[in-house]
């Protein structure tokens, strides 16, 4: 089971790399910048995950693979951005994926460490969620995780999937893929629909 969530994180960073790639390169950053907040948007919510765990080691600094794979994400985005973007018009495809991927991942850290199951969907919020956070952060952008579209509400509903299937003891392969697949369907749904939380703020008349 290690090795495949193992994979998902590889896969996971390639994607968010892209993902912050993208953004950097629409912000005509030069190829350094591009490189920052791709490597940024990969491993912000990873890292602070691994920062909060006592005894947990940072995941990117004890595998020198990922930074292999998201320099890699990074290259392919600046080489093909012409072939990507139509994906920068939409919702950033890749960020989709990521967004889905890095919450398992976060989950299963919580989970390996015996922590409360709430606590567990929280680090995979973060793990999730917060390398868009400080990706938008760097480009000057209010973070899409602080604004009503809904990215955040997408990520605790997977991760609570997940952990859902975890305490049935579904089939090992089974309860990483389908909450995986939930994300992804739930985002692109939220997007395509243009469904947004509520604003707690009247329209000027």
């Amino acid at each position: 089971m290690e090795e495949i969530f193992y994979y998902i994180g590889i896969i996971g960073s390639f994607a968010l790399a892209i993902s912050g790639a993208l953004v950097a390169m629409n912000k005509r950053l030069d190829p350094f910048g591009v490189l920052i907040v791709a490597f940024v948007t990969a491993v912000g919510g990873g890292t602070l995950r691994d920062i909060l765990i006592e005894g947990r080691d940072i995941f990117w600094i004890t595998d020198p693979n990922y930074i292999y794979f998201i320099l890699g994400g990074a290259v392919f985005a600046m080489v093909f951005q012409d072939r990507l973007e139509i994906l920068r018009v939409q919702l950033l495809l890749f960020d989709t994926i990521g967004l889905a991927l890095f919450t398992v991942i976060g989950v299963q850290v919580g989970l390996s460490f015996d922590l409360n199951y709430t606590i567990c969907i929280i680090l995979g919020v973060i793990t999730g969620a917060f390398g868009g956070v400080s990706r938008d952060i760097l480009v000057n952008e209010i973070p899409v995780i602080f604004q009503k579209e809904i990215y955040a509400t997408v990520s605790i509903i997977g991760g609570g999937f997940y952990i859902l299937l975890v305490h049935f003891e579904c089939k090992d392969g089974i309860y990483q893929l389908l909450p995986i697949a939930l994300i992804i369907v739930l985002r692109l749904i939220v997007v395509y629909k243009e469904i947004t939380l509520p604003s707690i703020y009247k329209e000027d008349e």
